[in-house]
């Protein structure tokens, strides 16, 4: 029963983190494999990086059918419900907080249980649930959310991975896995919804687009030759 569990719990999370990359690629006017691309990246791109470091060839989420077709049948029906998929945007950020923390916690086992180091499972952990997103980003040319000054993302799967370490090194691993990922999806949703931000440098320090020098000098070098 709990092995099905996790597998359910597994590709909602897959398939919540490739709806939010599919809203992306519609949101940037992405043709229909631009949208799947960043649906495939958001969803898997994680845990095919941690199993790709933890030199398992070929990760398990290219190996097997079942996520990748979930990532491509939430692209299809993102696209097609776009509109409403985004009104629905904050259920889709607490489904989205869920995921993270099942993917901080199940990545750290998965690397525990293949001679990761407690470290390394840490941190592999939060590769897993954050990866995916970093790399939707890039691919559609944003900051990446979880680098941005946004509401934390990255900070909670961190807490989740070492809880789950810290749990797994003392007690049972599925008390483990049900503490990190409780502790990972709250503090994200807290996050949410009293915006807590990790601190930034001087804000006097921080460049704007307006005001970025290699902006001025690109803006600059357009207007000469027109």
């Amino acid at each position: 029963m709990r092995v099905v569990i996790q597998h359910v719990v597994n590709y909602v999370g897959i398939a919540v983190l490739a709806t939010s990359g599919a809203v992306v690629g519609v949101r940037k006017g992405f043709d229909l494999f631009g949208i799947a691309t960043l649906a495939v990246l958001s969803g898997i791109g994680g845990v095919v990086l941690r199993d790709m470091l933890l030199d398992l060839a070929p990760p398990a989420s290219i190996q097997h059918w079942q996520d990748i077709t979930v990532c491509l049948a939430a692209s299809a029906l993102t696209t097609v419900f776009a509109k409403w998929v985004i009104q629905l945007n904050q259920l889709v950020l607490v489904l989205d907080a869920v995921g993270m923390g099942f993917f901080a916690t199940s990545g750290a086992a998965i690397a525990a249980d293949h001679g990761a180091s407690w470290f390394a499972a840490a941190v592999l952990g939060v590769i897993s649930a954050v990866a995916g997103s970093a790399m939707r980003d890039v691919v559609a040319r944003e900051v990446p959310m979880v680098l941005g000054p946004d509401d934390m993302y990255a900070a909670p799967a961190m807490l989740g991975a070492v809880l789950y370490v810290a749990i797994d090194h003392v007690g049972h691993q599925w008390l483990a896995v049900v503490v990190g990922s409780a502790v990972a999806t709250v503090l994200r949703l807290a996050a949410i919804t009293f915006h807590w931000r990790l601190p930034t440098g001087p804000r006097e320090l921080i460049l704007h687009i307006h005001d970025h020098p290699g902006r001025e000098l690109s803006t600059s070098a357009t207007t000469g030759r027109q």
